[in-house]
């Protein structure tokens, strides 16, 4: 990317979009800002590969990125999302260098990155940065606890609708760019299932449909098909990252 386009996206976009860096006390904003890189995210970007040394943490601020379990066969489920509202890179908090799993980019935007290094330093300092980061970390864990819940316990609707509410929430519009053939991937399901229950909610008038392109129009009738797996991890979100720029955007 040349400097006259680097220019243009940087006047676009700004770290306040991500919801962890806009939730950051003035002074420690200030000392990382200078280090947060702007980078495209295109669709199919993998992030992170299980094993590999984590070099950076990364911020989605339009971009949403699928963190996936790889099985030895080669199948793969989601485990969880991250968009906006979060980070890329918690093992490295945690202790880790590595991650058990692999982070490829599902809805293609920009982010902002960070050296790992830099937000060690700043994690380490044991003051908001870490309090922030601890209670982000402890949501994303109900995220994937309650995935893992709801893919053993609910029926393919119900995993489908919670999965298109918690994408949406990310999103700044009600159309999201998917195949169903890809989301089955994500869920671990047939593809025929995911099309029986797109055309169910098609039907019912809670979605409009076609070829890799999915619109939401009753919001409110996708909630009442949903588990309660949806709800649960929303208002942990909303608990834990109480910050008022999260309490607008989740």
């Amino acid at each position: 990317m040349d400097n006259k386009m680097v220019a243009i996206q940087s006047a676009q976009h700004n770290p306040y979009q991500n919801y962890l860096l806009a939730a950051l006390p003035t002074d420690i904003f200030e000392r990382i800002a200078p280090h947060l890189e702007l980078i495209s995210m295109p669709l199919g970007d993998v992030l992170y590969e299980s094993g590999n040394p984590l070099n950076y943490v990364y911020f989605p601020i339009t971009a949403i990125v699928s963190l996936h379990y790889v099985l030895e066969n080669g199948a793969s489920t989601e485990i969880a999302g991250v968009g906006n509202e979060g980070v890329l890179g918690i093992t490295l908090l945690l202790g880790g260098k590595t991650t058990p799993y692999l982070a490829a980019v599902l809805s293609a935007g920009y982010g902002y990155r960070l050296k790992g290094r830099l937000m060690m330093e700043e994690f380490n300092r044991t003051g908001p940065m870490m309090n922030l980061m601890m209670r982000y970390i402890q949501a994303l864990i109900t995220q994937i606890s309650q995935t893992a819940v709801c893919n053993r316990h609910h029926s393919i609707e119900q995993q489908l609708c919670r999965w298109l509410l918690l994408t949406l929430d990310r999103t700044p519009s009600n159309e999201l760019t998917i195949t169903q053939e890809l989301i089955a991937n994500l869920l671990g399901v047939r593809r025929e299932g995911i099309t029986e229950m797109a055309g169910n909610l098609q039907r019912a008038g809670l979605i409009s449909y076609r070829r890799g392109h999915i619109t939401v129009l009753d919001r409110t009738g996708l909630e009442s098909r949903s588990c309660e797996c949806y709800n649960v991890v929303k208002k942990e979100f909303q608990r834990l990252l109480h910050d008022e720029g999260f309490a607008k955007a989740l």
